[in-house]
C-alpha cells in the first residue's frame, strides 16, 4: 500500500542514485513474493552470528507491515517465514509479533517471559530487555540508523506491557 511505501521510506534512506534499483527490486517483489525466502536467505547469510540485527530486519518489516493500520493474517504468515528463513525460533517470532500487534494482546509475550514469573524476575527480565533494546545500545553495536527508530518503538512496546503487569500485579 501508499501507506508501507511511505514506512519504507521512513526506515530506509535510499541514496538519489540508487532510488531506480530499490524500485525495480521493490516492483519484482510486489510481483511475486513466492521468491522472498532467497532475499531473506541472502539477510541471513550476511548476518550468520548476528540474531539481532535480523531481529532488527524483522521489526522493521512488521513496521512497514502495520504501515496500513492492521498487519493481515497474510503479513503475519509471509513475516513468520521470514523468522524461520532468518533461524529465528517461535518464541523469538511470537515476541516480535506481540510488540507489533500489541491492541489486547499479552504483555508477557511482549515482553518474552512466563506469566508465573515472580515480581523479582519480571522487574530483572524487563530491566535486562530495556537494556537491550535501549537506542544507545544500537547506535553502540553500529546499527543503521533507521532502525534505531524502530528500537524507539520496541521500547515503547516494552514499557507499556511493563506497565500494564505493574498494574495487574500492584507492583
Amino acid at each position: 500500500t501508499a501507506d508501507e511505501v511511505i514506512a519504507f521510506r521512513e526506515l530506509f534512506d535510499v541514496p538519489p542514485n540508487e532510488e531506480k534499483n530499490v524500485a525495480r527490486l521493490f516492483n519484482l517483489a510486489q510481483e511475486d513474493v513466492a521468491g522472498f525466502d532467497v532475499y531473506a536467505k541472502k539477510l541471513a547469510d550476511l548476518f550468520p552470528y548476528d540474531r539481532k540485527t535480523l531481529l532488527d530486519i524483522l521489526d522493521g518489516l512488521f513496521h512497514i507491515a502495520k504501515a496500513d493500520g492492521v498487519v493481515h493474517q497474510s503479513e503475519i504468515s509471509y513475516l513468520s517465514e521470514v523468522a524461520k528463513v532468518f533461524g529465528l525460533d517461535d518464541r523469538e517470532f511470537s515476541k516480535a509479533l506481540a510488540r507489533h500487534v500489541r491492541k489486547g494482546g499479552d504483555p508477557y509475550e511482549v515482553l518474552g517471559i512466563g506469566a508465573q514469573a515472580s515480581d523479582a524476575e519480571l522487574k530483572a527480565h524487563y530491566r535486562r530487555e530495556v537494556q537491550e533494546t535501549h537506542p544507545d545500545r544500537l547506535i553502540a553495536r553500529g546499527v543503521p540508523e533507521e532502525f534505531v527508530r524502530i528500537a524507539n518503538d520496541r521500547l515503547a512496546a516494552l514499557n507499556e506491557a511493563w506497565a500494564q503487569i505493574c498494574a495487574e500485579r500492584g507492583i
